[in-house]
C-alpha cells in the first residue's frame, strides 16, 4: 500500500502558503492522523514549510515513534506538550503560525498567545478540503466498513420481536459490529422505535418495540480508521398499511434517485435538491428537514455537504452519505441510508443499497 503522507504534507504546505504564515498547528486528530498515521488522543502537530514535528506525551512515546515512522520528527513531553511545542516552534524560526480556528479552544489559545512574538492567524478548513477526495486505499476501507456494518445488520434482524427494547436491539447490534471486526462505533447507535422514528437523531431508550411499529436504525462501521454510516427502517410485527407504504416508497424512491445521480462537480445544493425535489411533490416537503447527506472518512460528519444551502461543488473522489428521510411527529419516520464514491465514471454505491421494505414477521 502506498504511503500517502508526503503527498498530503506537501499538499497542506501549499495551502499553508497561501495563508502568508510560517507553519500549520494542526490539533484536530483526525487531520493529525491524516498527515502522519498517529492514532493517539494527544498530539500538535507542526507543520513547517520543511519538516513536520509531532508533539506528544510519555503515554504515547512507543506509539507514536512507530505509527509516525519517518513522516515527522517526534518530541515527546513528561511536562508539558505546550512548552515543548513553543521550543520546537523557536528553534524552527517560526514566528507566524495558522491555526485551525474550527477546533482550537480558547484555553489553547491562550496558550499560544503566551508565546512571545508569535503571531497567530486563524485558517478554516485547509486540511479537511484535503481530505474529501479520497485516494483508492480510504475508499476501499469505507466499503470495507460498509461491508461489515450490512453483515452485523443481517445477524441481527432475523431475531427482532415485538416486545424487545430499543436498547437491546442496539446492544445485539453493537455486539455484532465489533465480532466482524469494527474497531469502534463511529457515533452512537439510533435505534428508534414507534413515533421516536420521527425523531431523526433519537437517543436509544428503553421504549420497546410494538406491533406494527417503525424500527429505524442507523448505525455505522470502522475500519482501518475509516467510517461507514447505514441507515435502514424496518417494520415491526405486521405488514405496512396504505399510509406506511405511501411514505417508505416515497423516501427509497428519493434515495434512488439521488444515488443516480449524485455527481462530481455539482453543487451540495443541486445533489440535495435530487431527493428534496421529489418529497415535496408527493406532499411530505416539509416533513424532510435535514440535509441529503455528508461526507464520509476518518470522521463520520465531514466535507463536502450535500444540502439546500451548500453552493460549492462536490470533489471528483469524495464517499459521501445519501439519506433522505421523512418525519412525521407522533407516526414516525422512515430514513435510508447508503455511502456513495463519486468516481470519474459516476456515482458507485459502496454498500448494497438493500432498501425494499422489510417486514420482520415471526415465523
Amino acid at each position: 500500500m502506498p504511503d500517502r503522507r508526503p503527498e498530503r504534507q506537501a499538499a497542506a504546505r501549499a495551502a499553508v502558503a497561501a495563508h502568508g504564515v510560517d507553519a500549520l498547528l494542526v490539533t484536530h486528530l483526525p487531520n493529525v492522523r491524516y498527515l502522519t498515521g498517529f492514532t493517539g488522543t494527544a498530539a500538535l502537530l507542526l507543520l513547517t514549510r520543511d519538516r513536520a514535528v509531532l508533539v506528544s506525551d510519555f503515554r504515547y512515546e512507543s506509539q507514536a515513534a512507530q505509527e509516525v515512522g519517518t513522516s515527522a520528527g517526534v518530541e515527546i513531553d513528561r511536562h508539558s506538550a505546550w512548552d515543548r511545542l513553543a521550543r520546537v516552534m523557536s528553534a524552527a524560526g517560526v514566528g507566524s503560525v495558522g491555526v485551525e480556528a474550527a477546533v482550537l479552544t480558547l484555553h489553547d489559545a491562550e496558550r499560544l498567545a503566551g508565546i512571545p512574538r508569535l503571531r497567530v492567524v486563524p485558517t478554516d478548513g485547509l486540511i479537511e478540503r484535503l481530505r474529501a477526495s479520497k485516494t483508492p486505499e480510504e475508499v476501499a476501507a469505507i466499503q470495507a466498513a460498509a461491508r461489515l456494518a450490512q453483515e452485523a445488520l443481517a445477524a441481527v434482524l432475523p431475531g427482532i420481536r415485538v416486545g424487545h427494547s430499543e436498547l437491546e436491539i442496539a446492544a445485539r447490534l453493537e455486539e455484532a459490529l465489533r465480532r466482524r471486526g469494527s474497531e469502534w462505533h463511529p457515533f452512537q447507535t439510533i435505534v428508534a422505535s414507534g413515533p421516536r422514528s420521527a425523531l431523526p437523531h433519537a437517543r436509544t431508550t428503553t421504549r420497546a418495540v410494538a406491533q406494527g411499529e417503525w424500527l429505524l436504525l442507523d448505525f455505522g462501521a470502522q475500519v482501518d480508521g475509516y467510517c461507514a454510516d447505514l441507515t435502514r427502517t424496518v417494520l415491526v410485527g405486521a405488514r405496512a398499511d396504505a399510509r406506511q407504504r405511501a411514505v417508505y416508497d416515497t423516501v427509497r424512491a428519493a434515495q434512488s434517485r439521488a444515488l443516480a445521480g449524485v455527481q462530481a462537480g455539482m453543487s451540495g445544493r443541486e445533489a440535495d435538491a435530487l431527493a428534496r425535489d421529489l418529497i415535496a411533490a408527493r406532499g411530505f416537503g416539509d416533513a424532510f428537514g435535514h440535509s441529503l447527506g455528508h461526507g464520509l472518512g476518518l470522521e463520520v460528519h465531514e466535507a463536502p455537504r450535500l444540502s439546500a444551502t451548500a453552493g460549492d461543488p462536490l470533489p471528483p473522489h469524495a464517499v459521501v452519505t445519501i439519506e433522505p428521510g421523512i418525519y412525521l411527529p407522533g407516526w414516525g419516520g422512515v430514513r435510508l441510508e447508503d455511502d456513495v464514491y463519486l468516481g470519474p465514471d459516476g456515482p458507485v454505491c459502496l454498500s448494497d443499497n438493500r432498501t425494499e421494505l422489510v417486514e420482520l414477521m415471526r415465523e
